[in-house]
């Protein structure tokens, strides 16, 4: 019974819908122009990480287009990090926000993976964490799969749909620390099998009726997705999706606000370098067990030479349902948004050998 109940909300939903048009892509050599360097410690997830302004970023060579026209953003391999010093590498804001009613694709051959390595490709509302979060692309270590997940003020649930592919996780109150998670469950979504099976795409759509997550493998991707220049799509064409959320235990209006877009890689940190999470794909990594010191310290290479995203392009498209519509407008929050999630603040700057002094953070800091 739950089923059809959940299934008729998704298809009343399907059926009004109209296509999106496209009103923003991030491609080629422009692909930077639009998005915010961080240039500053990981004080989100307390990775073990100084997260490079643009220029430190292009001169080390951490974020820029390679010879293919894709854009490359990657941890920094060529440094022998001392310990005590945390390694650099990229997070990217986008200087766009997108309303409810929005649809974003990413296209990559490669997502960072590894040993300590923490990548993800997600959003967030100006003001974190009251205006929500969408976990896009996230996994850590040698996880072989992506989760997929949301975070939200007190209020939003999820109770697991039997409308979409993924396997929902055990939290349903997305306002706890782990959020709502959606465990993928479609082969070479992660890791080198991602890679060897020529990369992927995902897309998102954000709307009043839900926040619901597509994954396709290199083969698999649809014609209209597929298409060189796709200036419009229509998420009927796509099947059950990765993930649902759906509105009617998780008002979006209610606990969304327009998104920005974010693409980072950190190291340990919070999830990727604790306890059993790090022991259970990388206990042999080093010598000591422990994530910092037998990855982040010394020689990058070969440890760091698969942390890297390799992106084709990110689109943004507006729907053209009269109840939700999208729009791309200048963000105006600040570089750094006042928030609650792990780690404290600093703006040490870089020195000139590619490394930053460690911090242990004590304390809830800024987005």
């Amino acid at each position: 019974m739950r089923y059809w109940l959940v299934f008729g909300v998704f298809a009343s939903y399907i059926s009004s819908v109209k296509g999106y048009s496209l009103i923003r892509e991030y491609s080629g050599q422009s692909f930077f122009d639009r998005w915010d360097f961080y240039g500053d410690y990981d004080n989100l997830t307390a990775g073990n990480v100084m997260w490079a302004n643009e220029s430190y970023a292009a001169s080390q060579k951490l974020a820029y287009i390679d010879s293919r026209g894709n854009a490359i953003i990657k941890v920094d391999n060529t440094t022998n990090v001392p310990l005590g010093q945390n390694r650099s590498t990229v997070r990217i804001t986008s200087q766009d926000t997108y309303d409810i009613g929005s649809v974003w694709i990413i296209d990559l051959s490669h997502i960072p993976f590894g040993c300590s390595v923490w990548p993800a490709f997600w959003t967030f509302g100006p003001n974190w964490p009251e205006d929500g979060e969408i976990d896009i692309i996230e996994a850590i270590n040698m996880m072989t799969y992506n989760q997929m997940s949301i975070h939200t003020m007190p209020g939003c649930t999820d109770n697991g749909s039997e409308y979409q592919l993924g396997i929902s996780g055990p939290t349903t109150d997305c306002s706890q620390p782990p959020g709502c998670t959606v465990m993928e469950t479609s082969p070479n979504s992660y890791a080198g099998d991602f890679a060897a099976a020529g990369g992927g795409v995902w897309a998102t759509q954000f709307d009043v009726s839900g926040i619901f997550i597509w994954f396709w493998s290199r083969p698999n991707i649809p014609a209209s997705i597929n298409q060189a220049n796709s200036s419009s799509v229509d998420v009927t064409q796509w099947g059950t999706p990765h993930a649902s959320y759906f509105s009617n235990t998780c008002n979006i209006t209610q606990f969304y606000t327009p998104q920005n877009l974010v693409l980072d890689i950190t190291l340990c940190g919070v999830w990727a370098g604790v306890g059993s999470n790090y022991a259970s794909t990388c206990a042999n990594a080093g010598p000591t067990g422990q994530c910092y010191e037998d990855c982040v310290v010394g020689p990058g290479s070969p440890r760091y030479d698969d942390a890297y995203f390799n992106i084709s392009y990110v689109r943004a498209y507006t729907s053209a349902l009269p109840s939700a519509t999208a729009t791309a407008t200048m963000s105006t929050y600040p570089t750094r948004v006042t928030a609650t999630r792990q780690s404290g603040k600093s703006t040490r700057n870089y020195d000139n050998n590619g490394w930053s002094a460690i911090r242990t953070p004590s304390c809830y800091g800024n987005l």
